[in-house]
């Protein structure tokens, strides 16, 4: 009956029967076949101890951010009283038909666990730094195999699968705490965007809805602010009492869009390098935070400004190359034809307003007034600079990494935007608030033991200096610290899950491709 069922799903795209398809038909057959079709769960048709441990793993596939029904749930807890029932049976009357359909529903759901847990739904992309995209067929037996013969536990086996990132453990250990407290049934009223009108009366109604106002009498603006206050410490978003566009997308995602969210940033780790370097920089744009991790542990936590969703700040993989004190700001092309040459079509007198500077091919400054700017769309024949000082646009210092995109963490003459909660409003570089710190801890470690020297050196003497002096001067960083900007919109903290705003859109788009229906 099992090489039945294996040979109609051939002929029927995976198919058993009307409602099951099996997912990983290929490595399946293999199980199967050089063991005559017996089976490999439950032999004698006796339901096995290792048979109800499968099931409660597939019970418990959201905690490792995955959904049951994507292996067989349904259809195994369907048969499983019956089976249980046909245990105990001590005639021969038994359901052949149904032993072999729980047999490979229980070898494909093991399996397409497998791939779920150690790969995730999404593809390799120009970031990834994962080395296997497809695992062999031979990996699915071998793991199969080491569970039913008892060489290791099911937790054991999966533990070794899931990412190391210390990231991916803290969103791990907060699922039970989310799940714990989710309602995937309840409806809240939508709340429409504060510029909408019903606004009002809508966020009042959803504040009740969630406990966060109680007193039955029309709030105050005070007793508002402390609601939304209470809604925002809830969430895990900065409490400031204000219902921006943010908090009122916040509003309006439900648990089961949150599940869906947490399921998509625990695969986003399963993109990442099996081993992390020692020390990294890692930029999480939604989080709009900077971390400096040495060995997993924290040096160094900043706010960082990200760029607007029109000029999104790439995703990336680099390392810094160089620091620049006081540095010069040439003007992307991108910003130059988005900004800078309409504005000098309407007054020419724009880029000295600005204390921007037109050089040309030849390095000389050339007046605006000069040139004729009907003449071009699309771009000039001229790089637009702004001086170093302390009016730069960069700040007083600059970390560049070699990146097709021309961005940089940078520091930045607009420092009060880091009081905002949502900082999306670059350009597309990154600029971080703790910019000091981050510059003397690269070069405190940039010698030759790579080691934190606790004195300082030449090369941190000079770059005090320069900065005192107000002078440009470039630093090579010898011991290139790796640089990693990435799009988590869900982290975990103190055992809970903490989400952020789908600032770009990206959750959005990773669902309805690779998520669809969830």
């Amino acid at each position: 009956l099992i090489r039945g069922s294996i040979d109609y799903a051939v002929a029927n795209d995976g198919k058993i029967d009307d409602s099951v398809k099996l997912a990983l038909l290929a490595p399946l057959k293999k199980v199967y076949e050089p063991a005559q079709y017996a089976s490999s769960w439950n032999p004698g048709q006796q339901w096995k101890p290792v048979s109800d441990s499968m099931l409660g793993i597939v019970r418990s596939a959201q905690y490792y951010g995955l959904f049951p029904e994507d292996y067989h749930s349904a259809a195994l807890e369907a048969i499983y009283t019956k089976l249980v029932a046909d245990t105990s049976d001590k005639t021969d009357k038994k359901d052949a038909v149904l032993w072999a359909k729980a047999d490979l529903l229980l070898t494909d759901a093991f399996m397409h666990m497998v791939k779920d847990v150690k790969l995730g739904r999404l593809p390799q992309d120009s970031v990834s730094l994962r080395k296997d995209s497809v695992l062999f067929d031979e990996f699915y037996i071998q793991k199969l195999q080491g569970v039913l013969k008892q060489r290791e536990s099911f937790s054991a086996m999966f533990a070794s699968l899931e990412p190391q990132h210390q990231g991916y453990k803290e969103l791990k250990a907060g699922i039970r705490a989310f799940l714990d407290s989710a309602d995937y049934q309840k409806v809240y009223t939508k709340v429409p965007s504060p510029k909408d009108p019903g606004f009002t009366a809508a966020l009042e109604a959803r504040m009740r809805e969630g406990g966060f106002l109680t007193d039955s009498l029309p709030p105050d603006s005070l007793q508002m602010a402390n609601a939304i206050k209470r809604f925002q410490l809830h969430t895990g978003i900065t409490d400031d009492g204000k219902a921006g566009e943010g908090t009122v997308r916040m509003l309006n995602f439900t648990d089961k869009d949150r599940f869906v969210s947490l399921a998509i940033n625990m695969d986003r780790y399963k993109m990442l390098p099996e081993q992390m370097p020692e020390r990294y920089i890692w930029v999480n744009l939604p989080g709009f935070y900077m971390k400096l991790l040495n060995k997993d542990s924290l040096e160094i936590l900043s706010k960082v400004i990200c760029g607007k969703p029109v000029t999104r700040t790439p995703l990336l993989n680099s390392s810094i190359s160089n620091l620049v004190t006081y540095p010069q700001w040439t003007i992307p092309n991108s910003i130059i034809v988005k900004e800078i040459l309409p504005a000098l079509k309407k007054n020419t007198g724009y880029l000295a307003k600005k204390g921007y500077s037109l050089i040309n091919s030849r390095g000389d400054e050339v007046s605006a007034d000069s040139v004729d700017w009907s003449r071009y769309s699309k771009g000039i024949p001229f790089n637009v600079v702004q001086g170093s000082g302390d009016e730069n646009a960069l700040g007083i210092l600059k970390f560049n990494f070699p990146n097709k995109y021309a961005v940089y963490l940078h520091d930045t003459n607009q420092r009060y935007l880091f009081a905002k909660t949502m900082r999306a409003l670059s350009h597309g570089c990154v600029r971080v608030q703790q910019w000091e710190e981050l510059a003397y801890n690269i070069v405190r470690y940039d010698n030759d033991s790579d080691e934190y020297i606790d004195i300082p050196s030449p090369k941190e003497d000079s770059m005090s200096s320069w900065l005192q002096r107000k002078e440009k001067h470039s630093i090579g960083v010898k011991n290139r610290l790796p640089v990693f900007i990435r799009y988590f919109t869900a982290d975990g903290k103190d055992g809970k899950v903490v989400f952020y705003d789908d600032i770009y859109g990206e959750d959005k788009y990773v669902r309805a491709k690779y998520f669809a229906g969830k």
